[in-house]
């Protein structure tokens, strides 16, 4: 009778299992919200426009969906696709893009013609509590180097309500 009662209850446990498991299968995930987004690339948009550089930024969300494209007023249209595309490296790699960009060469040439992915220096990974939760790019300054200049920038600037 023990015997039956410990084999019922084996089993009643292995048909709920699957609930069990399944239940892992939801996931909850930070991202970057619209308000951040904005404020980012507003921020490394003026950032540019004190040192004279008229630029886009774009921010991407942490799956490299676009959440905020911004182009100040003499930045040519090019310059917003060029910016979403170095966030979006930034996001398949991890790394700023310059550094992805440095430690690539090697597969560099192919990289470029991935659509959405332009191995350029100006994307910078946004952090928020230890998890990367997006990506900011900014193009049209005379030089990645100053693009990737005005994205910290605005990082810094807005510092406190990542660190959260």
């Amino acid at each position: 009778m023990l015997l039956q009662k410990s084999v019922h209850l084996s089993l009643a446990f292995l048909c709920l299992m699957p609930l069990t498991a399944s239940a892992t299968e939801v996931l909850e995930e930070r991202n970057i919200g619209m308000t951040l987004a904005r404020d980012l690339a507003s921020e490394a948009i003026m950032a540019c426009r004190e040192k004279g550089y008229s630029v886009s930024a774009v921010v991407v969300d942490k799956h490299g969906n676009q959440r905020v494209a911004l182009r100040d007023d003499f930045a040519s249209k090019f310059t917003l696709q060029i910016a979403e595309e170095k966030a979006n490296a930034t996001i398949m790699s991890g790394l700023k893009s310059g550094d992805f960009r440095a430690q690539r060469g090697d597969i560099r040439p192919e990289l470029n013609h991935v659509e959405g992915i332009l191995m350029m220096v100006g994307g910078l990974p946004i952090i928020s509590g230890g998890s990367r939760i997006g990506a900011i790019g900014v193009s049209g300054a005379p030089g990645g180097e100053k693009d990737e200049a005005c994205a910290q920038v605005a990082l810094d600037k807005l510092e406190d309500r990542l660190g959260f």
